[in-house]
């Protein structure tokens, strides 16, 4: 287990192996989950924050479940660009969760972050704009900014994915198919 950056993840990640998405609330985790080809992030609940062991071993049975082998934690960056006491609380988490190993089995998942700044309030627009009632947006609001933060991630890196392979429509440009 270690702290990766996000392109290094898919990387190290087994075939079919998923990521998790997290949101770190004070209150709640917001989480998120990815189908194996990491394209789409799907919201799938929410953990209610108790004591950090609690909380870590229900991510865990999360994780089992989803054969969850990577973590994508949205990092609460400043408009700014700085980072406070959020984000050193989220961090913190982290650290938290790759000094339990044991609570994860024989699944040792490799962790990144990703600068969620206004992933609440574009979910919160979103859904007023759904014209969800504030009550269903309080209850969901968590685990779609987990999925928010997740498919920012996927998709930074699939177009950082793109960019380092070869520009293969360059060299269709170039060859004639024989044709000459």
């Amino acid at each position: 287990m270690s702290i990766r950056n996000l392109v290094e993840i898919k990387a190290v990640m087994p075939r079919n192996a998923r990521l998790i998405g997290l949101d770190i609330g004070e209150k709640t985790i917001g989480m998120a989950v990815c189908d194996p080809g990491f394209t789409v992030a799907s919201p799938i609940g929410t953990i209610r924050r108790t004591k950090f062991t609690q909380d870590a071993q229900e991510l865990a049975r999360a994780m089992k479940d989803r054969d969850v082998r990577g973590l994508i934690i949205g990092l609460p960056v400043n408009m700014d660009g700085t980072e406070g006491p959020r984000c050193d609380s989220v961090r913190e988490f982290a650290r938290q969760i790759l000094m339990r190993p044991q609570f994860f089995g024989n699944v040792e998942p490799e962790i990144a972050f990703w600068d969620e700044r206004l992933s609440t309030s574009a979910v919160d627009r979103m859904m007023i704009e759904w014209d969800m009632t504030r009550k269903r947006r309080d209850e969901v609001v968590d685990k779609m900014a987990a999925a928010y933060i997740l498919q920012g991630a996927l998709d930074y890196m699939k177009r950082a994915e793109q960019e380092a392979a070869p520009d293969a429509d360059a060299d269709d440009a170039d060859d004639d198919g024989g044709r000459g």
